[in-house]
């Protein structure tokens, strides 16, 4: 993992009219993310995660082989 990541605040962003926001480069170069990349949003009481599809699906597919293991 990229050693970056391990700062907590990367700056701050402003919501647009359109309810836009833009995610700093700082992250944006850690994370590897890119103009057209989607991204899973998840809303927690006052948070929002975002985290890139292909992590995500990475996440769900390692989820279930635990489960198919855990059932056996």
């Amino acid at each position: 993992m990229n050693k970056d990541l391990n700062k907590k605040i990367f700056g701050s962003v402003n919501v647009g009219e359109r309810g836009q926001v833009v995610i700093p480069a700082d992250i944006r170069k850690s994370l590897n993310i890119k103009a057209g990349d989607k991204l899973i949003v998840i809303s927690k009481p006052n948070m929002i995660s975002l985290i890139p599809t292909d992590t995500f699906d990475e996440f769900l597919t390692q989820a279930t082989e635990l489960s198919k293991k855990i059932k056996k």
